[in-house]
């Protein structure tokens, strides 16, 4: 056989050995000098193959002669950096499972590095891992100055794992709950859903993905740092579990100890036995105690101890329930005054006051019977009860007791049936350019869909008030958009949410109630910027909470813009997102009862001049008759809309001249009310326990004292409740 014939059977050898080559990276037990020959001889078979597609190729292996073959060196892109950037370290968190050592050769124990450590060097596929070498598929390059490396490579020494997403076209990373995605010739990856940008594109080379060094370090939390004088990075790969626990700020002698445990192993590794130091359910004996907690892992490592000093307090003594009058004996109709004299001897709070049978007066002889319940910080219980006398002696009636003496939002008994032919107030009317949107219609929604579709520029006031009628959890939303060419500032001003519940009067009158909170706080007061084109969920306390099937939300809000802004209320699937749901939601129809519509000047001032209180009187609102209700229309089908009841409507009433010891009174017409008023500034109940039921009932708002003045009131309907109301102003009797 000829030298011609000799060479040409080494070099189909050698293509042999190099064709059947690992795609991942393996261990060398070889002397470095036939390696490197192997990858001389195979390296020119290997460059002239088409590149693969498949940038994660099926796991191969050969060995001949004992010999583990190695993947080549590829050649360098022309034009790219041969020297490796400086790296920014990254932030540190464990990794990888411990190999057994095997020592490197001699000419390679300088870069072989420490233990727990991986040693990349630059422009090389060599890598050490705990003193042992292995050959990546790739070596780390430079290419347009971002060192890359194979992330194949990577995560095998790393120890997690790796797959190719043939769907997505992704090459998928997980460590535990974490989940990585990358994408060729992308710099954008994401963990867990969560996007981030790299310094370089992914790309793929001779079937290999190599991705960015600080990239894939960072996504797996791997500290490293450079050695330049030997021309390699080495990354820090602590094996160990880590293990943690907690428990309550407040630890009390005797009390039964919750210890909560959130240990993990770094790479995934199930944890499968741990061990205590110093733990007990329950400590008899103030003072401080020290608790160690190991873990151990499905590869024999024992984590770290970890340890927390836990102070045992002296346990928790009962509240003490208290409470002492004026007097011991009272007439009937005679006003008791209460003193709450509750403490807690540990100086906690006491977080909740109950009390049974308060009366501020009682009406009928005999021993009454009072007790007040008080709860402290820690769930702890006291009662106590005092017996009042109360003689056969009358000071007032009721109805005179309560005219002259109840506190505000207290109810009582009228006779309702002469109080439509009481005079009525003389006011004048103005009005202030609010653009009210009631979404009231469908009120019980059986679908997703858009409740409400509306253009507003300047103050708006939204009012909505939704039932969910499907048999899966919902969720409401007001989505503002801004379709102008330029930046628009959405204002809140007044925010009010009630619900979700299940009594539409409860979330009516909640809703009020914060709406007026708000007025007094102005805690919801906020700004939202949107840029041209831009769409934003506002006034988010609608949608902190969903509503379960039956539940209803109710949200009363007042909101500015600076350019007009398109508004859409959606009740959609709780677990959608509403940005994306929206294009896609059909506009629901009216349900034919309720109320939907756009309404001009929603914010009504009555300012009465004349002097009231002298005589009974009254002032009507909702009525349709001496309060009109607001003309509109319904945006999304183009017809008219009446505004029954003005719900949404705020009225703002100012009596000027109020004679002295004048009552102001708060008495339903339509139906069933509860909601709070705002007099003066201080909102009050109406009523301030359970509800009006009647129009026989009625709940005091103001009393103008012996010097008489002037009273505002703000006052907007409760979803929920019925209108008209009315607001009696009568003269009280003479005090004894």
């Amino acid at each position: 056989m000829n030298i011609k014939k000799l060479t040409l059977v080494a070099v189909l050898a050698v293509s042999q050995s190099a064709a059947a080559i690992p795609a991942f990276a393996e261990s060398v037990n070889v002397p470095n000098s036939n390696a490197e020959a192997v990858i001389t001889a195979s390296t020119t078979v290997l460059d002239i193959n088409p590149e693969a597609t498949d940038p994660l190729p099926p796991l191969q292996s050969s060995v001949s002669g004992g010999v583990t073959s190695p993947t080549p060196t590829p050649t360098p892109t022309p034009g790219e950096s041969t020297n490796p950037i400086a790296l920014p370290s990254a932030t540190p968190l464990p990794s990888a499972t411990p190999i057994a050592t095997t020592l490197p050769t001699t000419t390679d124990v300088i870069s072989a590095g420490a233990s727990n450590q991986l040693v990349l060097m630059m422009n090389s596929n060599k890598m050490y891992q705990n003193g042992v070498q292995y050959l990546a598929n790739q070596p780390m390059a430079v290419k347009n100055g971002v060192s890359y490396v194979s992330i194949r490579a990577m995560v095998e020494r790393v120890g997690v794992n790796f797959y190719y997403d043939y769907k997505t076209k992704e090459t998928i990373v997980t460590k535990g709950t974490d989940v990585m995605r990358f994408k060729t010739d992308s710099k954008i990856y994401s963990v867990n859903g969560k996007n981030v940008t790299m310094k370089g594109p992914a790309y793929q080379f001779k079937g290999t993905f190599m991705i960015p060094l600080t990239s894939i370090t960072g996504a797996l939390g791997i500290p490293y740092s450079v050695d330049n004088l030997q021309k390699r990075v080495i990354l820090s790969l602590n094996m160990k579990p880590i293990a943690s626990f907690s428990v309550p700020d407040s630890v009390y002698a005797g009390d039964k100890v919750n210890f909560v445990t959130s240990s993990a192993s770094p790479n995934g590794t199930a944890i499968v036995k741990d061990r205590w130091i110093g733990k007990q359910d329950t400590y008899d004996t103030p003072g401080q105690y020290v608790v160690s907690y190991y873990v151990l892992d499905a590869n024999g490592q024992w984590s770290d101890p970890y340890s927390k000093t836990i102070m045992v307090l002296k346990p928790n003594t009962p509240p003490i329930a208290s409470f002492t009058t004026d007097k011991d004996s009272y007439k009937m109709g005679e006003l008791i005054t209460y003193i709450d004299q509750s403490s807690d001897p540990d100086g906690d709070a006491i977080v909740e006051t109950n009390w049974s049978n308060k009366a501020e007066a009682f009406f009928t002889p005999g021993l009454a019977i009072v007790s007040i319940s008080v709860k402290d910080s820690h769930g702890a219980i006291s009662n106590y009860e005092k017996i009042i006398n109360i003689t056969d002696e009358t000071l007032y009636s009721k109805e005179d007791f309560y005219r002259l003496l109840a506190s505000p939002g207290s109810a009582f008994d009228i006779d309702g049936t002469n109080v439509p032919n009481w005079q009525k107030v003389a006011y004048t009317l103005s009005s202030e350019p609010y653009t009210l949107i009631r979404a009231n219609s469908p009120e019980t929604v059986n679908t997703e869909g858009i409740t409400y579709k509306e253009t507003s520029f300047g103050g708006t006031r939204f009012l909505v008030h939704h039932k969910n009628n499907t048999n899966f959890k919902m969720m409401a939303y007001v989505i503002a958009k801004n379709n102008n060419l330029y930046p628009t500032t959405i204002t809140t001003e007044y925010l009010g949410v009630g619900g979700p519940h299940t009594f539409p009067e409860a979330t009516g009158k909640l809703s009020v109630q914060r709406y007026w909170a708000s007025m007094q706080t102005r805690l919801n007061y906020t700004t939202t910027v949107l840029q041209a084109g831009q769409s934003v969920a506002i006034l988010t306390e609608l949608n902190k909470q969903a509503m379960k099937p039956g539940e209803i939300m109710s949200l009363q809000a007042d909101v500015f813009s600076d350019y007009p802004i398109e508004y859409n209320v959606i009740m959609i699937d709780a677990t959608k997102d509403p940005l994306t749901t929206l294009p896609t939601l059909p506009i629901l129809d009216r349900d034919g009862v309720h109320n939907r519509g756009t309404y001009a000047d929603s914010t009504r001032i009555m300012t009465v001049t004349d002097e009231v209180g002298r005589t009974p009187a009254r002032l009507v609102i909702g009525d349709n008759s001496s309060d009109l209700n607001l003309i509109g229309t319904d945006p999304m089908s183009g017809t008219d809309a009446s505004n029954a009841g003005n719900f949404g409507v705020l009225y703002k009433i100012k009596f000027e001249h109020v004679a002295p010891n004048s009552l102001i009174t708060f008495n339903p017409r339509g139906g069933n009310y509860m909601g709070p008023v705002m007099v003066n500034g201080e909102i009050i109940q109406m009523p301030s326990n359970g509800s009006l039921t009647n129009s026989n009932l009625n709940s005091v708002v103001y009393r103008s004292g012996e010097f008489g003045g002037s009273v505002e009131i703000y006052f907007t309907a409760a979803s929920g409740s019925n209108l008209p109301v009315n607001f009696l102003i009568t003269p009280q009797p003479p005090k004894k």
